[in-house]
């Protein structure tokens, strides 16, 4: 509520992209992973399909097992290229998937336990700093963690840094993480990815405005927006807006407060920030990991990157 209020009665005008994940937005986004245009999901996968049997030689440790610790999992369509091989070749390992959704957690429990039934995994719904700490209280094991889908794009450059000096403050020497990073390319292609003909990513931004509507008691009329999205491929940055069609008012009975709009004034809904190589190696040394390997697709649209602590 005050991270609503706050974001509205801001200027410019902003909300928060960690809260499309409701019950609804976990199934659009879903439906974006599956659209033509966006090519960040086939891109990932064919990485964790093709280059497999190499991550694993670098995961494997001396420890009795390593955890495969995912950040913001979902339903691990990607990941599980990696599981079922690794289950295959009879690694002891225990896959620990974080999600703040414990709806989406709950889904992907029950899936594994029928996919893969010899699967030792535990789920946690946490946010991600607490859950790697909560692993290291219980193990002294090799954690590599894993935060795909380009999730890291939706942070600014200052959050990024902020966020893996988090991580190297309560990782330890020798753990790892692999992330992906959508990297920088025909902008045609990168525009396309979040303005898809369906108009699925339009009705994920709009989501939140029903969300809001529903659990904090407000009145947007959602059809008075519209989907604004845009790509600098200088600075790499590619925002989602959602826009007002006319000057209105918006109330929202849980906080209480009224929002005043101008006719085309923004809501700044979401950053998906692209990289280059260089990017994501200044990324790395600030912020005391070394880049072990960088994994491509045959495209080389995306990268995983896999770090290792110094």
């Amino acid at each position: 509520m005050e991270d609503v209020k706050r974001g509205l009665t801001s200027s410019p005008k902003f909300l928060l992209s960690k809260y499309f994940y409701d019950e609804a937005g976990d199934k659009l986004f879903q439906q974006i992973m599956a659209l033509d245009e966006y090519y960040l999901t086939d891109c990932e996968f064919e990485i964790m399909s093709t280059h497999r049997a190499a991550l694993l030689e670098h995961f494997v440790s001396d420890c009795d097992l390593f955890h495969l610790v995912e950040f913001g999992a979902g339903d691990a369509y990607k990941t599980k290229a990696l599981l079922e091989y690794f289950l295959a070749q009879k690694v002891a390992f225990e896959y620990n998937p974080i999600d703040i959704s414990g709806s989406v957690l709950d889904q992907l429990a029950e899936d594994l336990a029928h996919s893969l039934p010899q699967l030792s995994f535990a789920p946690m719904n946490l946010e991600y700093f607490e859950a790697v700490e909560a692993i290291s209280l219980k193990s002294t094991c090799k954690k590599v963690l894993l935060f795909l889908g380009s999730n890291i794009g939706n942070f600014t450059k200052r959050e990024t840094d902020d966020f893996f000096g988090r991580l190297a403050d309560i990782l330890q020497p020798g753990d790892q993480l692999i992330t992906g990073f959508d990297l920088k390319k025909d902008p045609a292609v990168i525009l396309a990815a979040y303005n898809d003909s369906k108009g699925v990513t339009r009705e994920f931004n709009m989501n939140l405005l029903r969300r809001i509507n529903r659990e904090l008691d407000a009145d947007f009329e959602v059809g008075e927006f519209y989907h604004h999205p845009v790509y600098d491929p200088d600075n790499g940055a590619a925002k989602s807006y959602l826009v007002s069609r006319r000057k209105q008012q918006v109330s929202i009975g849980a906080i209480p407060t009224t929002i005043g709009f101008e006719k085309d004034e923004p809501i700044f809904m979401e950053i998906s920030q692209k990289y280059s190589l260089e990017d994501i190696e200044n990324f790395a040394v600030r912020t005391g990991f070394r880049i072990t390997e960088n994994f491509f697709d045959k495209r080389k649209y995306f990268v995983n990157s896999l770090w290792e602590l110094n």
